[in-house]
């Protein structure tokens, strides 16, 4: 058995073919709130935020065994047989003194296999950059939809979705960035266009698709790129560009050596024109890389924080101006 939420929440046992699907979106944000604390307690108080929120029905507590004792049901699979598997083991949802269990193990889960995928990939970019493409490949087709898709009732299956997210779009940061390291760089910048698009203000995809273009020999489409990104973060954020996608359109306009297919994914900023960057030997820019991936990193935990600066913004002004027009 698999418990899937890397879309809708679902259980499948391809050796029985089973396909247990929840239906309504109670029965699904609860199963999805036990998958995502699979193997610790969840009290019954935490189950009934979960699932009604602020407006919880008049005997909460009841509600809940019904809905603990449906999804009970449709965990045992059909009614034929339903004994037999009973006897093979035990129940998948335990109950304690004050909550519920979901006994499974963690790679019983789409989640844990997809993680699985990435860390593997991560340890071997460096080295074999074209296995860990085809790993995190792999990892990413798992996805079927949203993390959780309908079962975002309440705040655990919201925090884990907001989570894998971040966790998705990292994969196919690592993936592309293992492409360019590859040479696939003329496959990849139609998908990064369309990343880009649909992630304006995540910097790493602008980083990506301005070198793909750049080695196809498209150096202007590299720099309207730039600019494309330029006018969306002032926009957004009030702020320009980060240091790595500034040093990077300096070395496009230089023509920095290290931007080559044989230097591997992106350096670490720009160089003198003409120059290889310092330590940088003949083959390419491999010696930077470690360092560009750190700021790449914290440049996007910055992109972060300005992020979670607007929406704590936005919501001040929410508040004082209904305080405003209360006074």
């Amino acid at each position: 058995m698999q418990f899937r939420i890397l879309g809708l929440v679902e259980v499948r046992d391809e050796q029985a073919g089973l396909h247990l699907l929840p239906t309504g979106a109670k029965q699904r944000a609860l199963l999805g709130a036990l998958v995502v604390k699979a193997g610790h307690h969840v009290s019954v108080q935490q189950l009934i935020d979960e699932l009604w929120g602020e407006r919880p029905p008049a005997n909460a507590a009841n509600a809940l065994q019904v809905q603990v004792a449906r999804l009970r049901r449709l965990l045992s699979g059909p009614e034929e047989g339903r004994d037999a598997r009973r006897r093979e083991r035990p129940p998948w949802i335990t109950t304690t003194s004050c909550g519920y269990t979901l006994r499974i193990a963690p790679a019983e889960t789409d989640a844990a296999c997809f993680q699985q995928l990435t860390d593997t990939a991560r340890r071997i970019l460096h080295e074999d950059p074209g296995r860990a493409g085809e790993l995190l490949r792999r990892a990413l087709s798992l996805w079927r939809g949203p993390a959780l898709e309908g079962s975002v009732l309440g705040d655990i299956c919201a925090g884990r979705a907001a989570q894998l997210e971040e966790h998705r779009l990292t994969a196919l940061e690592m993936m592309y960035d293992a492409y360019l390291r590859t040479g696939r760089h003329g496959e990849i910048t139609g998908e990064l266009m369309v990343l880009t698009t649909d992630n304006p203000l995540r910097e790493r995809f602008y980083d990506l698709l301005m070198v793909a273009f750049y080695r196809c020999g498209r150096q202007a489409e590299a720099l309207r790129v730039y600019e494309r990104a330029r006018r969306r973060m002032v926009h957004e954020l009030g702020v320009e560009p980060g240091p790595v996608l500034r040093g990077l359109m300096q070395a496009i306009l230089h023509h920095d050596p290290a931007l080559a297919v044989s230097a591997g994914a992106l350096p670490a900023g720009p160089s003198p024109a003409g120059t290889a960057p310092a330590g940088a030997d003949a083959a390419g820019g491999d010696a930077v890389l470690p360092l560009f991936e750190e700021i790449a990193r914290l440049q996007h935990r910055i992109e972060q924080l300005q992020q979670e600066q607007e929406r704590l913004l936005c919501r001040f002004d929410e508040l004082t101006g209904a305080a405003a027009r209360t006074a």
